[in-house]
């Protein structure tokens, strides 16, 4: 494998030709080959060599998708279901256990909607859900503890959308396993710019997506789950790729994650995928980290200490800046040529810096933070 630089990665990316994009954290814009990947796909599959065999074509991308992801994650190529998004994967683990009403479902106050709303419906069912307080995007080891005490299931972030803030996966993991909580972590904002094992984390499931950081393109989301954990849940949706025999009178679930996905997707989001990752592992995942934490220390170091609600310390490439007018800020950003978002919460503006971006952007950003 040849080593890319960022800048390289960069020059192969379209949309950095007509902006200064700092929004990594809501969606990557893809490289020219992996929108030509997924392109050059469907196109084999709809009127090409693959029109001959379309199913056996699409199941090989599958298989080729999975191996992928799982080499990038850490996990059993049987351990990963291809999905739609994040909030797809944590939706099919909600609904594949098997509830009772006074069940117990355990959060932060930091999750992005995708690790709301799925419990937000369940409560209409009787399900109790308990949120767990953060201060300035950190968890309470003893109050994470006290929540989860009598839990059926635990879902947090591996990195806060809201602070950037990374928090101890494998330690809070620990803590819901003793307490006999099943344990689902939304992972969306690790994957291409930080190292993740989903063994070592040690989660029953694991959710995320390729749109972000890798640069993949939308469609392309993944679930991770454990091969024995898998085996005791039950998918309310099922398909023809969730069972081991479709015709036969009484199906039997596939094992491993699996029994987990459903019927005809395009498997065009996940072939560029596959582009996706090994462009960004021909840069590395260390010289990724590595050029994050130099982008990110200099743009903080550039900012008022009181503005700045993210780590002064670098933990990933989310960087929250307090302002007055988040809405009106974007837009003042926008005016100049520069893409960043507001949050809901706090009331701020978040710097997304990848691999990719350059010191001149980051030097605007300053330059416009302090000139309000």
């Amino acid at each position: 494998m040849v080593a890319v630089t960022p800048r390289e990665l960069r020059a192969d990316v379209p949309a950095f030709e007509e902006s200064t994009y700092l929004n990594f954290g809501a969606h990557g814009p893809s490289p020219r080959y992996v929108i030509e990947a997924a392109s050059s796909f469907l196109a084999d599959h709809e009127y090409g060599a693959g029109m001959a065999d379309p199913y056996a074509t699409a199941f090989d991308a599958y298989d080729r998708g999975r191996e992928r992801i799982a080499g990038l994650i850490g996990a059993d190529a049987d351990e990963v279901a291809l999905t739609e998004s994040t909030t797809d994967g944590i939706n099919r683990i909600a609904s594949a256990i098997d509830w009772n009403p006074g069940d117990v479902v355990v959060r932060t106050d930091l999750e992005h909607p995708a690790g709301v709303l799925p419990w937000q419906r369940l409560e209409r069912e009787g399900i109790e859900v308990r949120v767990v307080e953060t201060q300035a995007g950190r968890v309470d080891r003893e109050a994470f503890a006290e929540a989860v005490a009598d839990a059926r299931l635990v879902c947090f972030s591996a990195v806060t959308w809201t602070h950037g803030t990374r928090l101890p996966v494998s330690e809070l993991v620990d803590i819901a396993s003793d307490a006999g909580a099943f344990t689902l972590v939304d992972a969306v904002q690790v994957p291409g710019q930080l190292p993740m094992d989903v063994h070592e984390w040690g989660a029953d499931a694991v959710a995320a997506a390729g749109h972000k950081w890798l640069l993949g393109p939308w469609g392309a989301g993944f679930l991770y789950v454990d091969h024995d954990v898998a085996e005791e849940l039950e998918p309310r949706a099922v398909g023809y790729r969730s069972v081991e025999t479709p015709t036969a009178t009484e199906y039997v679930y596939k094992s491993g994650a699996r029994r987990f996905e459903v019927g005809s997707a395009s498997p065009a989001p996940h072939v560029g995928l596959i582009e996706a990752i090994d462009a960004i592992e021909e840069v590395g995942v260390d010289a990724v980290v590595s050029r994050i934490e130099s982008l990110t220390d200099r743009l903080k170091a550039g900012v008022d200490d009181e503005q700045l609600l993210s780590p002064q310390g670098y933990e990933s490439g989310l960087v929250t800046i307090a302002v007055d007018d988040p809405e009106s800020t974007v837009e003042r950003f926008a005016e100049e040529g520069i893409v960043i978002r507001s949050l809901p919460h706090p009331e701020a503006v978040r710097i997304s810096v990848h691999a990719v971006s350059t010191e001149a952007e980051i030097d605007s950003v300053i330059e416009l933070v302090g000139s309000k």
